[in-house]
């Protein structure tokens, strides 16, 4: 039997268990009202068994987050490929970001994590600061398509990666946080994700 065709361990299938209870009840009552209690209750394990697995509601919290953009193909901009055209490249990282801001899960914990910046600045800084290694791969893209003289250099990588991933949110993420927008449709991500590329193309590439 290989790694594939064993069944899950019962560690792991509780590990499941929590995390599919958590989101329901983060979802549901917000961050602050929801307690370990009501996590273990609704995953049918021992309140033990959820502090085995995670120390503290924060950390579950983020494990959550974390698996949801993990579960979005991990958002790493592919190698920087100098053969490729810069244009292909970054089509294909911003698809995959606008398939995790299509997610409902995700869009509903971001509210709640919104919310904890208001009553909790500080805990939810460490929370949005762990998720946003996650965008470290276009930096790293965008900082070897810059020494290989195809982008501008006269700001920093990370600098110009936000640009993109604002442009992107602003379109495709804030208004559904803010203002309870619906995502966007097959069309209009298609339409954001090209508009976005060509925007940040026509400002940071170099002409050949």
């Amino acid at each position: 039997m290989t790694d594939h065709q064993r069944p899950p361990r019962l560690t792991d299938r509780k590990r499941e268990a929590i995390l599919r209870a958590a989101v329901a009840e983060f979802r549901e009552l917000g961050f602050a009202g929801t307690s370990m209690d009501r996590i273990a209750a609704t995953a049918e394990v021992s309140k033990r068994t959820v502090y085995n697995h995670f120390a503290s509601k924060d950390e579950l919290f983020t494990a959550i987050l974390w698996q949801l953009w993990e579960a979005s193909q991990a958002l790493d901009a592919p190698g920087y490929d100098p053969a490729r055209p810069l244009r292909e490249q970054l089509l294909a990282f911003v698809a995959q970001k606008l398939h995790l801001l299509s997610d409902p899960n995700f869009i509903d914990l971001s509210r709640v994590a919104m919310a904890e910046l208001v009553h909790a600045p500080e805990r939810a800084r460490v929370m949005m600061d762990k998720l946003a290694e996650k965008e470290e791969g276009l930096t790293s893209w965008i900082r070897a398509a810059q020494a290989d003289g195809r982008l501008r250099d006269d700001i920093a990588p990370a600098e110009a990666a936000h640009q993109l991933q604002g442009m992107v949110k602003a379109f495709a993420f804030w208004p559904q946080i803010a203002m309870g927008a619906a995502p966007l449709d097959a069309a209009a991500q298609q339409r954001v994700m090209h508009d976005c590329v060509d925007m940040f193309l026509a400002l940071r590439a170099l002409k050949a």
